[in-house]
């Protein structure tokens, strides 16, 4: 599938892969700033912002993505960054891959198999029918029944409401596939496979103070993965770690892309 992206800057290209339900202007602010050193590519997966819809949603597919977008750039390799879905779209390219990648930055996710999770929010966003309401704030009405931290969550997936020019009456739509995603929730949650031997790349997993995402005991699987991995917890972040803590977030990420 050909992705849709923005490219930003020049330097050692740098791929910035976001979670679920999300879209690479998630990305906009820091992506700027990381384009000060690199060639950043602001990424859309598959069934997420200006990307195509597929009724397949699995890190394979997601993987034979970003091979594609490399073949096509004419890449021999980048750096990759990626954030929970985005993290495990990344550990999989790299175990599949592994000559196409320089190095990772992982975002509060680890290579294990997750619960099934954000089951409640595809369902509340399915309350929402497309072909009646007239107005943002009608979608807003509906979903914050259920999703009540307004500052967070919700504003997170209003983001990715927009007026579809391309219907016959102009209506909001979702960016993201939200029937794809939810008919493959079970395959987000899926564990990284495990390489035939641990990789040598440098990578550089960073957990949220506040997220249980990631915990201790990741650290063993971690490093039976990736033999030169490095795990960092920022405090009084949770899951979101780059919008919580977004300059000491772009510190050590940035920090960790500059050396040799």
């Amino acid at each position: 599938m050909k992705l849709s992206f923005r490219k930003l800057g020049s330097g050692k290209p740098l791929f910035i892969l976001h979670g679920l339900f999300g879209s690479s202007d998630n990305w906009q602010t820091l992506g700027k700033k990381f384009a000060e050193s690199f060639t950043v590519y602001l990424i859309d997966q598959r069934n997420h912002g200006r990307s195509a819809h597929s009724p397949e949603h699995s890190y394979a597919a997601m993987s034979v993505d970003l091979l594609e977008l490399t073949e096509d750039e004419k890449l021999s390799d980048a750096m990759l960054l990626g954030h929970s879905m985005g993290g495990k779209t990344a550990m999989h390219f790299a175990v599949t891959y592994p000559e196409k990648v320089d190095k990772m930055v992982i975002v509060d996710i680890s290579p294990k198999k997750y619960p099934i999770t954000n089951q409640d929010i595809a369902d509340t966003l399915e309350k929402v029918n497309l072909d009646e309401v007239k107005t943002r704030k009608e979608v807003e009405a509906i979903i914050s029944q259920d999703i009540k931290d307004p500052g967070g969550t919700l504003q997170f997936l209003l983001k990715n409401l927009y007026w579809d020019d391309n219907s016959p009456e102009q209506k909001l739509a979702w960016r993201f596939n939200l029937e794809a995603l939810k008919n493959n929730l079970a395959a987000v949650a899926e564990a990284t496979p495990m390489p035939p031997a641990p990789l040598l790349l440098p990578v550089l997993f960073i957990k949220g103070g506040k997220s249980d995402y990631m915990f201790n005991g990741d650290s063993k699987l971690i490093n039976s993965m990736f033999s030169h991995a490095r795990i960092i917890s920022i405090p009084e972040a949770g899951h979101w770690v780059h919008a919580n803590k977004p300059v000491e977030f772009f510190s050590i990420v940035n920090t960790f892309l500059l050396e040799n």
